[in-house]
């Protein structure tokens, strides 16, 4: 069986994400936003993680469509936290 690509950069992304939450908080830099980042950022893997396990077509698309607004979250909270660092 070949790997699915989702699956494998959500998860990679997902460890990216904690990696940054745990540099942000060892400086103690904006705690309240590396929270969210950390929430949504893991929350997309674990919603394809799902999908992949969905009982059904209706069931696959409604986990792919909830990682989608999981990651749109995420681009969202990460630019916030960029522009509050300038």
């Amino acid at each position: 069986m070949s790997k699915n690509i989702i699956v494998t950069k959500s998860f990679a992304f997902a460890v990216r994400i904690v990696k940054l939450y745990e540099y942000l908080k060892k400086g103690k830099q904006e705690f309240v936003l590396a929270k969210q980042v950390l929430r949504s950022g893991t929350s997309i893997g674990a919603n394809v993680e799902e999908a992949v396990a969905g009982q059904s077509a209706a069931d696959f698309i409604h986990k792919l469509s909830i990682a989608r607004k999981e990651s749109r979250e995420t681009s969202y909270w990460l630019m916030l936290f960029m522009r509050q660092a300038i």
